[in-house]
């Protein structure tokens, strides 16, 4: 019997949400996974100020939610055992209360312990430009073991659409994250010698159907 990985999906209120919606709907086909998810007051109204989803559905994506206020959930304590989080979109706001231990929230409880257990925190921190504040919050939350991966896009997969270019940053962060999907979300790069690549859009054969906002 196959013991499902827990992976902590957390969603702040920066601009990106549809970031956060991808990976919960790519993590639905992963079978040993199961993901819990929490969002943040400002997350759900970025839900409803970008996507036509609303935060109610985003939640039927994962297989355990939480409430930003519960700081007593399982997702709060050490002793829950999971492979890591993701916070995705991560605020700047979110990012300071990581850096100083704040945890005024379950979202920021949750990255607080997964950091102090050693296990991996990965932020896709969506801000720009950024002023020397911002820079040095970076710097430290990485001193103190997170993985800041702002989500940049890349362009030699010649992307088509905007869902290409999500589905790249998505692919990549659950890289980050030691997650092996069924099939890749986007043709690697392999060198300028390498074959001859499909667009990501002509990929789209893999099972994966793109968000509506895509």
């Amino acid at each position: 019997m196959t013991v499902a990985r827990r992976v902590i999906i957390g969603m702040s209120g920066a601009s990106g949400a549809i970031y956060g919606i991808r990976l919960l709907e790519v993590l639905r086909r992963v079978e040993d996974v199961q993901t819990h998810l929490v969002i943040s007051a400002a997350g759900r109204r970025t839900i409803a100020l970008e996507t036509d989803t609303s935060p109610q559905q985003v939640e039927a994506l994962a297989d355990a939610v939480h409430k930003p206020g519960d700081i007593a959930a399982s997702i709060s304590s050490g002793s829950f055992r999971t492979a890591g989080m993701i916070v995705a979109p991560c605020s700047m706001k979110t990012v300071s209360g990581i850096a100083t231990s704040y945890s005024d929230n379950l979202l920021l409880r949750a990255a607080d312990v997964v950091l102090k257990d050693r296990r991996r925190l990965l932020l896709l921190v969506r801000e720009t430009p950024l002023h020397q504040g911002h820079l040095r919050l970076l710097s430290q939350v990485s001193e103190m073991g997170a993985i800041v991966m702002p989500p940049v896009p890349a362009f030699y997969h010649r992307p088509r659409t905007l869902g290409d270019v999500i589905d790249q940053t998505v692919n990549r962060a659950l890289d980050l994250m030691d997650i092996d999907l069924p099939a890749d979300l986007f043709p690697r790069w392999s060198g300028p010698g390498g074959p001859t690549v499909p667009n990501a859009t002509e990929l789209n054969g893999n099972g994966y159907q793109h968000h509506p906002m895509a």
